[in-house]
């Protein structure tokens, strides 16, 4: 909350960080020692809403466009996956890199593992086969594999609560509390991918309107900030979850044909497009960062 003797500045004078942190949307938290996560500005949810569709047409551009399958993709996601995650839990502080890496790779990887779990040869393109070496899916549907998602999570957030570990992001130091916020983070990616999808190809609501009901719901998440008695890191979290099926259904809006009422982008382009917006992101805080540790340290009077 703003103090109420905090002068007015106007818009156009604020970096993200200010204007996060006068929308309610900021965890004004400093950077502790060994903490390795990012603040919560606006930009932190451009570049997450951004990873996740990535996540989402980069998918399926290894699944679907490049035919390597959902087994084989999930395969060779997960391990880059485990890669980029062993950086991160090495590393001694906060790297946007590491962070961010981690985030697409759940992304990619939550994808296409949400795929193998919900699909089979039934959604397959009239006139293929077969889509890569393995099997073609468990074939369970969206709704059970949503399910089983969702009771996974709960069950990582218990024990997560059974270990005292805050869940308030600016307050996520140690390597255990790590491991249970990347565990949360990869089944919620999941979980989105298969939510997000449910509400593109099974609900009738199309890649648009799904996107349009998701952006719905987490502006009212936006506005109970807002609200005293509803608690901040409930809401972060549930919009965090959120953008994931936003990035699904915004991903499958990008790329899919237009007779099918997406855009047509194709994978390729769409997936591009999303990693440049990625990159310039990661830039921008990676430089940010440095400014800060090379800024002289004010001398007391």
């Amino acid at each position: 909350m703003t103090p109420p003797n905090t002068p007015a500045v106007p818009a156009a004078d604020l970096d993200l960080e200010e204007i996060g942190a006068r929308t309610g949307l900021l965890d004004t938290a400093t950077e502790a020692a060994g903490h390795k996560l990012p603040q919560v500005t606006l930009l932190f949810w451009v570049l997450k809403i951004a990873a996740t569709t990535l996540g989402e047409t980069g998918g399926d551009m290894f699944a679907q466009t490049l035919k390597f399958g959902y087994f084989l993709s999930t395969i060779a996601l997960f391990a880059i996956f485990v890669l980029s995650l062993v950086a991160q839990l090495r590393s001694r502080s906060y790297h946007p890199a590491f962070y961010w890496t981690v985030i697409l790779t759940t992304s990619m990887a939550g994808t296409t593992i949400s795929d193998f779990m919900n699909r089979d040869t039934s959604y397959l393109a009239p006139g293929t086969a077969s889509l890569g070496w393995g099997p073609q899916g468990l074939g369970i549907g969206y709704p059970v594999g949503a399910a089983i998602l969702s009771a996974m999570l709960l069950a990582t957030f218990a024990v997560w609560r059974a270990t005292g570990h805050p869940f308030a992001l600016g307050r996520i130091t140690g390597f255990r509390a790590e491991v249970l916020f990347w565990t949360a983070i990869l089944i919620s990616n999941t979980l989105g991918t298969s939510v997000g999808d449910f509400l593109s190809d099974s609900s009738g609501l199309g890649y648009a309107g799904g996107a349009a009901l998701i952006a719905a719901v987490l502006a009212v998440i936006a506005a109970l900030y807002k609200v005293p008695a509803v608690s901040n890191v409930v809401l972060f979290w549930a919009a965090f979850v959120l953008t994931r099926p936003l990035g699904a259904t915004v991903g499958d809006f990008f790329t899919k044909p237009v007779v099918k009422g997406g855009l047509g982008l194709g994978t390729y382009g769409a997936s591009a497009v999303l990693l440049v917006i990625l990159l310039a992101g990661i830039g921008h805080l990676t430089l940010q960062q440095r400014q800060r540790r090379e800024a002289p340290t004010p001398v007391a009077a």
